[in-house]
């Protein structure tokens, strides 16, 4: 099949070579000429593991090109799938001006009948309001759908060729067909194709995120009645989980969600909600009980030492909002850092992949990037953990508290086993942990 991605972004990128991959013809629209530069010399702007590979093997092949020029992308191609963000208002609500604005590019462009597919995260009616956009600017047959992504930030090229399930709004029935057989080859092994009227296709994004969101803060919730009574979160955590009806995902305590996609999509379905005349109460809990994990690392750090930190060196193990990933949109460590950093201290971090990230776009020189993990502990005060990657799961703990001049070690995500920290001397603060106090 022809088809045209309007966005090079995250999901763009993720689309379009994925579907490159599975033999059809696919052009890649930007109008940032520096990023089409750079990928068609082989240049990933963003880290996704096999991603790169899956863009190089498809230029190579031919079935994936980058282009400029969105009106030659339109005219290519039978279907286009818009990928633009939709970054949040000040209000919370989507930002929907590149969506429509390429709505009406490709309106202008148009040179017969097309399928046009919203894949930017969208509120419900946007697909209508897309339309309108296209039809203004053409007299030829189009027809709009909604195709949510449900990407995983680090496993989003497997989430993309395994999909757990596909969910396409369309009106009209034979289009639903033509792209149940463009989506053939990810859910031939039964993975759920799930065909739905527009409106529920746009809800269930928002609503989807929405809820994992609700039992992050949930379980944040819980861990902090744990450590109020002396249970355990990790306890009651596995009794939750072991309910077929609950779960064990998105259980874990922690020092909060961030990323592109929890913090904007639930402000913009509270929004949605609010618009609609409705209470949007339990995202606005969901959302406050996020806020305060957040500061949780800070909060230690000033009871500990006092807001003055002065002379302190703290050391950051984890910049990115989650593993295998270079994002740090919403991530915890931007409010620990520069909480330290406003309060006079010194910060030493270490991160496997965002540390370019972290000196471009957010601390430049005013924290010092350590070459490893175990270079961000020497002379440190404490330790806080903001992302849990695999290197940091199971360190050498002895060199750990060698390397440290303090011993206070705030674990956000709950990997370090308890007794082993109490047995090398460690202060030891976890979520929803006993605290165990320094000998």
């Amino acid at each position: 099949m022809k088809i045209g991605v309007i966005g090079t972004g995250y999901v763009g990128l993720v689309v379009g070579a994925g579907f490159a991959h599975s033999g059809n013809d696919v052009v890649c629209a930007d109008i940032d000429e520096e990023k089409i530069r750079r990928l068609n010399d082989g240049e990933i702007p963003i880290y996704e593991p096999g991603l790169e590979t899956l863009v190089a093997e498809n230029l190579a092949a031919g079935r994936l090109q980058f282009t400029t020029d969105v009106a030659d992308a339109v005219r290519r191609s039978r279907i286009l799938f818009i990928a633009v963000g939709t970054p949040p208002g000040e209000d919370g609500s989507a930002d929907l001006q590149h969506v429509l604005a390429v709505a009406r590019a490709i309106g202008q462009a148009m040179d017969g009948e097309r399928i046009v597919i919203t894949k930017s995260t969208v509120p419900v009616g946007t697909a209508l309001r897309v339309r309108e956009a296209i039809e203004a600017e053409t007299s030829h047959p189009v027809h709009v759908c909604s195709n949510p992504e449900f990407l995983k930030e680090g496993a989003a090229v497997e989430d993309f060729m395994k999909p757990d399930r596909v969910v396409l709004g369309v009106e009209d029935a034979a289009v639903g067909e033509e792209l149940r057989e463009l989506f053939g080859p990810f859910v031939r092994t039964g993975n759920q194709f799930l065909l739905m009227d527009i409106a529920s296709a746009e809800i269930t994004k928002y609503a989807a995120n929405a809820m994992l969101a609700t039992r992050i803060s949930f379980m944040n919730m819980v861990a902090d009645l744990c450590e109020r009574t002396g249970a355990s979160a990790d306890h009651v955590r596995l009794g939750l989980g072991s309910d077929p009806r609950i779960g064990p995902s998105f259980l874990f305590p922690g020092i909060g969600y961030g990323g592109s996609c929890f913090p904007k999509d639930v402000q913009a379905l509270m929004r949605t909600l609010e618009d609609h005349g409705l209470d949007a109460g339990i995202l606005r809990a969901v959302e406050g009980v996020n806020r305060r994990q957040k500061s949780f690392p800070l909060r230690v750090l000033v009871d500990r030492f006092g807001e003055d930190l002065t002379g302190r060196t703290v050391g950051v193990w984890g910049l990115a909002f989650k593993p295998n990933t270079d994002d740090m949109r919403e991530a915890p460590s931007l409010v620990t850092i520069e909480g330290v950093l406003s309060r006079g201290g010194r910060v030493v971090a270490h991160d496997p992949v965002a540390m370019d990230e972290a000196r471009r776009h957010h601390f430049g020189d005013r924290i010092t990037y350590a070459p490893t993990n175990y270079d961000a502990l020497e002379g440190a005060d404490a330790l806080v953990l903001h992302t849990e990657w695999h290197p940091y799961r199971r360190p050498d703990f002895a060199r750990m508290r060698a390397s440290m001049r303090g011993n206070l070690v705030i674990d956000g995500r709950g990997i370090f086993p308890v007794e082993r920290m109490h047995d090398h001397g460690f202060d030891y603060v976890g979520i929803g942990r006993s605290p165990v106090a320094s000998p």
